[in-house]
């Protein structure tokens, strides 16, 4: 016996012949090939090199991080902004117990979607019945329609800062759209996706430009700070909420079903998760480090995005206001994209209908069509002079507030679910993080509601 061929091939060879001698003790050999052909050492498998695990990661790269940076469409960057500079820096500590948040939530929704195959629309009808499904694909349909249009409002309002009337500027980027998704693939509009959410990045160097302390920076994210004043719990609450929304999440499962990740690619798509969730929050902490550094020190108030940048030229130049309102072109491009399309994937899934970027008109009518309707129907409305755009907002804020409790049971009861995770279900400490995160949430919506109702807090 050459001892020195000891392969992969060779090794699993020798395990099935050891099987068959012991299963042979009998009169019937029974043929079982080997669990594994791949060597371990006496101590347990070895781990794969780094750049192996690299390339992984690299191959599964993209519904984390567009999930994450849809999350800072035109309604984050106003919210942030307008935190910034009413606060200052004081609201930053939040981001970080937001993006754990962030990262709970997600990381059960990439798990479900690698070891099920299936959107999230599809496994609440299976396992929740088809009333529940209808009423939220009802309110996700209203609601994520009237955030598409405020995404086509911040393409306007960013075409604005650059001397470029919504006329042109909204219909071109409606049809950019439109092709992105109806006349390309996945891996094109995954590519695009990925781009448009890069630039988000120029919030970073509009941060710089601002000139902040940052060693007054770091004090203030470590440094827990609350008020009981109206208006602060209601800024503090919108933060928490423009955060995590239903859409992210229907968009994160849905694309990793299109993009055929399995349970073998979960950890490499947690990595991605991970990576876009603290992505994002880093860039809402830059939007707010920005106009905390010009704005609040000046006591100039925002309510918007294009505001904020315009607010920008006179205290840090006019780089910071080209570079805020091209982040705000990326984000609202992006998001205008992906509400669709999680729309879309989320409804054509709910009722067994075929869907997938990949998909021609002819193959995937309803997906297709659905998404056409809600990309037309956003951009017409924005070029309707006189509409209140801000009420529209406001309302589809309390839709949302409305839909995130229910996905979120929904999302820990099929995360813990033994029949369709096969295994995978959520560990102890995993689930008191998840159904705290969870309750947290759900108190916080409800408060926020509640407020918004009653006109508290301005």
């Amino acid at each position: 016996m050459a001892i020195a061929t000891f392969t992969p091939r060779a090794l699993g060879a020798a395990l099935l012949e050891i099987r068959l001698h012991r299963r042979s003790a009998g009169s019937i050999a029974v043929l079982e090939p080997a669990t594994s052909v791949t060597p371990q050492q006496p101590w347990g498998r070895p781990r794969s090199p780094i750049w192996r695990r690299l390339l992984a990661v690299l191959a599964v790269l993209g519904p984390g991080i567009i999930a994450g940076a849809a999350g800072d469409d035109a309604g984050g960057i106003a919210t942030y902004a307008s935190v910034g500079a009413q606060y200052g820096y004081t609201l930053l500590w939040a981001l970080g117990i937001i993006t754990v948040s962030l990262i709970v939530v997600q990381v059960q929704v990439a798990r479900l979607g690698s070891v099920t195959g299936k959107g999230l629309a599809e496994l609440i009808r299976e396992q929740f019945g088809v009333r529940w499904t209808a009423l939220a694909m009802f309110v996700l349909l209203v609601a994520n329609g009237a955030v598409t249009i405020a995404e086509f409002a911040g393409i306007a309002a960013a075409g604005g800062l650059f001397g470029i009337p919504p006329i042109l500027s909204v219909p071109v980027s409606a049809v950019v759209v439109w092709l992105i998704v109806v006349r390309g693939s996945y891996s094109i509009a995954e590519k695009i996706f990925l781009v448009l959410g890069a630039a988000l990045l120029t919030y970073v160097a509009a941060a710089v430009l601002a000139g902040p302390s940052w060693s007054t920076v770091a004090v203030e994210s470590v440094t827990p700070s609350f008020s009981l004043d109206a208006g602060y719990l209601t800024t503090f609450m919108t933060l928490v909420g423009t955060t995590i929304t239903p859409y992210m999440l229907f968009y994160l499962q849905s694309s990793i079903a299109d993009k055929g990740l399995g349970i073998e690619d979960y950890p490499s798509e947690r990595t991605d998760v991970v990576l876009g969730s603290v992505l994002s929050d880093l860039i809402a902490a830059f939007i707010v480090i920005c106009t905390a550094a010009t704005l609040f020190a000046v006591g100039v108030q925002v309510t918007t995005a294009d505001d904020a940048a315009r607010a920008l030229e006179p205290l840090a130049g006019p780089f910071a206001k080209v570079l805020f309102g091209l982040g705000l072109f990326g984000a609202s491009m992006l998001a205008a994209s992906v509400l669709p399309l999680s729309t879309a994937y989320a409804i054509c899934g709910a009722f067994g209908w075929e869907r997938g970027v990949s998909y021609r008109w002819r193959e995937a009518p309803v997906f297709n069509g659905l998404y056409t309707v809600l990309i037309a129907a956003a951009a017409a409305f924005v070029l309707v002079p006189g509409l209140p755009l801000l009420q529209v907002i406001l309302g589809t804020q309390t839709l949302n507030g409305v839909l995130l409790p229910v996905v979120l049971i929904f999302l820990v009861k099929l995360a813990n679910d033994r029949r369709i995770m096969r295994g995978h279900t959520n560990g102890r400490i995993f689930n008191v993080l998840a159904w705290g995160t969870t309750c947290v949430l759900i108190a916080l919506t409800a408060a926020l509601l509640v407020t918004s109702a009653l006109g508290v807090g301005g």
